[in-house]
């Protein structure tokens, strides 16, 4: 980098709107990640895809009703996570619905956007995000995921560990499946919702998945694979917004790119005979209840 490009990305960071996308990937890193890991863990991925149509028609009708939008689309986020929970017992009865809950979203988020007469570029300009003009509730938002997530991963670290290996297991072992599985989907639906501002709707796995997949290769427990993720999201998020800055590119396609690179290069380290996605080591030994 050249002296005078590293003038105009440092005078860069000294606007406002610059260190506010700084400070919300940063906090976005601490908590999304972790979402991700979830995600693949419990194999949900058409959650993620359900859940920005599902923002798409929050967005709408924060804009019709003059509430904000984004607080319209985390609670409709959240509203549709906690609702989809009793179908999240087998990934494939959750598949069907989620497809379901696509159509319906954006169906009726066009047609609120198309009855209401209202300006739908704002909400579709979501699609591609908007890391600059992150405000304050968005900082907010992402402060409380950045402290949740975590804190909720480490208090219920062995429930989760559990349902994560075996969902039978966790039952007989006296883990509160539905209520975990319950509050895991809520928090997935409010992350991705949470994310749409900083990397748009498209490519909020930048964020959330990519990492977690690159820590999959490297970490040889769950807890292993949570912390890889956490590190990568750091990473990423950081490296890829000063290269998008410096190259005056648009910052969501450079995380995502910068994050599939990081995912090819895990994936060129050699696995480990030991490591294992749901790790049985990371899981407590169980008690099993006397025949006599």
């Amino acid at each position: 980098m050249s002296a005078l490009a590293a003038a105009d990305l440092g005078a860069m960071l000294e606007l406002v709107p610059v260190r506010r996308a700084g400070i919300a990937l940063l906090l976005a890193a601490a908590g999304l990640p972790v979402i991700g890991v979830i995600i693949v863990g419990l194999d949900i991925m058409p959650v993620r895809f359900a859940m920005m149509h599902v923002a798409l028609l929050g967005i709408a009708i924060g804009l019709l009703t003059g509430l904000d939008p984004m607080l319209c689309a985390l609670a409709a986020c959240a509203l549709s996570g906690a609702g989809v929970a009793p179908l999240a017992r087998t990934p494939d009865g959750l598949s069907g619905a989620m497809g379901l809950l696509m159509s319906l979203a954006i169906a009726a988020a066009l047609l609120v956007l198309a009855v209401s007469g209202v300006n739908a570029s704002g909400a579709f300009a979501l699609l591609w995000g908007s890391i600059l003009s992150v405000g304050t509730a968005d900082l907010v938002v992402l402060g409380v995921l950045a402290v949740v997530v975590p804190s909720l991963f480490w208090w219920k670290r062995r429930d989760v560990a559990l349902l994560l290996y075996d969902r039978e297991l966790a039952e007989c072992s006296g883990v509160p499946v539905r209520l975990l599985t319950t509050a895991l989907l809520v928090l997935v639906a409010v992350a991705v919702a949470g994310a749409i501002k900083l990397t748009g709707a498209l490519l909020v796995d930048a964020l959330t998945l990519l990492p977690a997949l690159a820590a999959r290769r490297l970490g040889r427990s769950l807890r292993g694979i949570t912390l890889w993720a956490v590190g990568i999201g750091v990473a990423v998020n950081l490296v890829g917004f000063l290269l998008a800055l410096w190259l005056d590119w648009p910052p969501g396609p450079v995380l995502v790119l910068t994050a599939g690179a990081v995912v090819l290069a895990a994936h060129l380290v050699p696995e480990r005979r030991n490591r294992s996605w749901r790790a049985p080591a990371s899981v407590p030994p169980v008690s099993l209840p006397s025949s006599h």
